[in-house]
């Protein structure tokens, strides 16, 4: 991860060409202007941010802060509660500068910017069970969220006008959404992907995909009234060398900077790409099989080791959109054990733990390899049977109650099963089949247990 990252930063510096020294008319303006003004997104870290002491920090803050320092520029920094109300202000004409940002056609009527300070693929992000994206075109009635006043946004709405723009507050804000499924994808700077999913743990997001020609050319920008400030500044960050990069960029993301090898820039190239293309790879590797054992864990029953009430609604939607779009067959069966709570006052808790488990044993030999079973909630247990009619899964229902019935169970007593049992119907939804099969079981109890009825 940390190679991974430092390949790419690496790869970020822009070389500049610029006089080398300021000319006598810049010096005799800074010498009279005194401290610029400067606008920041106060919640934008590894980029920026305004921390509790209220100090500007992260790697835009010590970018600015040099391409000062060698222009000769004193900084003020005006406090603002968003990234919204930092372009207002600059609007205004309370601030001079903003510290960290893309030209846009919009921002270019009001804004002159200096040459690209810091270089960053923009990339989609997705959950995990997300496709991939090779062109935004192709989709449609899917959501994509920004933080408020990106530049991406606005280039997001031009171009590709089928996607529907969510806004929110602030980067992190914008992946949980993405994360809790309020939005299907963001857009955000690869750097700040790859930084927050690792810190704020989300590791249900994925990298879904990029746009060559949306890549992040972060600037300064400099009111339009004041150009030869523009002028000056960009003087500052042409003499900006490719190890201060690496220095800034390293203490704000906990990247070790390597030492001692001084590398030609060819063969640091070629070293950055085999590198990248490694680290990457194991990275994604690892997340991925991370991603799976977290799917994995999140799903399954983990005293009886089979689907939980997570996974079985996730089947029973799909397997009801099947049978509703293509006039399928498909019933359910609600299984529940008779005098539980009997079984664990008798006999304690960990025996009534091994009666669940080998009811479901029971159980599991006696469905077809086609059906889903699950644990629907403490001793109740549901079986999805695709492409099954009533008829079908009544005599499946009834396979199961003697099953059930026969088994030698570890507490040397018999155990029943009721059964309900509810098929597919015109204008049936998830809800009403599961209360039919519900009414079912409860029948069956009510009649004396250990049989199936239908509803």
């Amino acid at each position: 991860m940390k190679v991974f990252l430092f390949s790419l930063l690496t790869l970020s510096f822009i070389f500049f060409s610029h006089a080398d020294e300021l000319s006598d008319s810049q010096k005799e303006y800074i010498k009279n202007h005194g401290a610029v003004k400067v606008c920041v997104d106060p919640d934008w870290y590894p980029f920026e941010r305004i921390n509790e002491k209220g100090q500007h920090e992260g790697i835009a803050a010590d970018l600015l802060r040099l391409a000062a320092k060698n222009a000769g520029l004193q900084l003020e920094i005006v406090p603002t509660r968003d990234w919204d109300e930092s372009l207002a202000f600059a609007q205004t004409g309370r601030c001079e500068i903003l510290s960290f940002l893309n030209s846009t056609p919009e921002r270019d009527t009001w804004l002159n910017f200096t040459e690209p300070v810091f270089t960053d693929v923009n990339v989609f992000v997705t959950r995990e069970e997300h496709r991939y994206i090779p062109d935004p075109a192709e989709l449609t009635d899917e959501t994509i969220v920004f933080p408020s006043g990106t530049a991406m946004e606005e280039l997001i709405r031009k171009d590709y006008p089928n996607l529907r723009v969510l806004n929110c507050g602030s980067e992190r804000e914008a992946f949980e959404m993405v994360s809790t499924k309020k939005a299907d994808m963001t857009m955000r700077s690869l750097i700040m992907a790859a930084f927050t999913i690792k810190e704020e743990g989300l590791f249900n997001l994925k990298i879904s995909g990029q746009l060559p020609n949306y890549t992040n050319k972060l600037r300064i920008g400099v009111v339009k009234s004041e150009p030869a400030l523009a002028e000056i500044l960009n003087f500052g960050v042409s003499k900006i060398t490719p190890s201060d990069r690496q220095s800034i960029v390293n203490k704000h993301i906990y990247i070790k900077a390597q030492t001692g090898i001084d590398y030609k820039p060819v063969v640091i190239i070629l070293l950055v790409f085999c590198f990248t293309g490694i680290a990457a790879g194991l990275w994604i590797v690892s997340i991925r099989r991370l991603n799976r054992e977290l799917v994995r864990i999140s799903q399954i029953d983990h005293l009886t080791g089979i689907s939980n009430r997570t996974r079985l609604d996730f089947i029973f939607m799909q397997e009801l959109d099947r049978a509703k779009r293509y006039k399928r067959e498909l019933s359910i069966v609600l299984l529940d054990i008779d005098y539980f709570k009997r079984i664990n006052d008798e006999f304690g808790h960990l025996a009534g733990d091994r009666v669940l488990i080998e009811f479901v044993h029971a159980a599991s030999e006696s469905i077809r390899t086609t059906d889903f079973i699950g644990r629907w909630g403490g001793e109740e247990f549901l079986v999805i049977c695709p492409e099954t009619g009533v008829e079908q899964a009544q005599i499946l229902a009834e396979r199961i109650r003697i099953s059930v019935k026969n088994r030698q169970f570890s507490t040397g007593h018999e155990h029943t099963v009721s059964i309900g049992v509810a098929s597919f119907g015109e204008g049936d939804t998830a809800d009403s089949m599961l209360l039919r099969a519900d009414a079912a079981m409860y029948e069956a109890k009510n009649s004396g247990r250990d049989r199936v009825c239908v509803k």
